[in-house]
C-alpha cells in the first residue's frame, strides 16, 4: 500500500487521531524524531483508541535515517508552500506522502530535496494558515486510497 510519514509531530492527540486512521486503511505511519510527545502518551492513545495494535508504525531517529531506511521512491511532502494540489498525483503503491510538524510544516531544507514536483497542496482560501494535521492526512489518505481502487477495503 503507501505510506504517512509524520515529520516531528508535536500534538499528541493528532498523531493518535492518524495511527488510527492508517489502522483503517491500511498506510504504513512513518514517525520522524523529535517527537512532542513519548509514545506512551496517554493523549495519543485515547485519541488512536487502542489502533496501534492494527498500524503498523516505524520509528526513525531523523530525516536522513527514514530516508536511508525507506528508499523511497516517490515522496510526497504536503505543504502550503506547494504549487501543485493533491488531487493532480496520481498516487501509487509505495508512494511515501508526509506531513511536517503542526506550528510550522515542513522545514525548507526538507521541501528542496523534496523539489517542487513533490510539494503539493490542498486548497485553502487565501489568507488562511493552514489546516488541522489530522484533517490534511485524512484528506490526502482517502485520496490515494480512492485513487489505488480502496485496495483491500470493504
Amino acid at each position: 500500500m503507501l505510506d504517512l510519514v509524520l515529520y516531528e509531530p508535536e500534538i499528541p492527540p493528532n498523531t493518535g487521531n492518524i495511527i488510527r486512521l492508517c489502522a483503517n486503511t491500511g498506510f504504513r505511519l512513518h514517525l520522524i524524531r523529535p517527537l512532542g510527545f513519548t509514545l506512551e502518551d496517554r493523549q495519543m492513545r485515547r485519541a488512536g483508541l487502542d489502533y496501534s495494535e492494527y498500524a503498523h508504525l516505524n520509528v526513525h531517529d531523523d530525516f536522513e535515517s527514514f530516508l536511508q531506511a525507506e528508499q523511497p521512491t516517490r515522496l510526497f511532502g504536503l505543504t502550503t508552500k506547494g504549487q501543485r494540489h493533491y488531487h493532480e498525483i496520481r498516487y501509487q503503491p509505495g508512494d511515501y506522502l508526509m506531513l511536517g510538524p503542526e506550528t510550522r510544516g515542513l522545514p525548507d531544507p526538507v521541501l528542496d530535496r523534496l523539489g517542487e514536483n513533490g510539494c503539493i497542496r490542498l486548497p485553502m482560501l487565501p489568507d488562511r494558515r493552514s489546516l488541522n494535521l489530522a484533517n490534511v492526512a485524512a484528506i490526502v489518505t482517502y485520496e490515494a486510497w480512492r485513487q489505488n481502487g480502496f485496495e483491500g477495503g470493504v
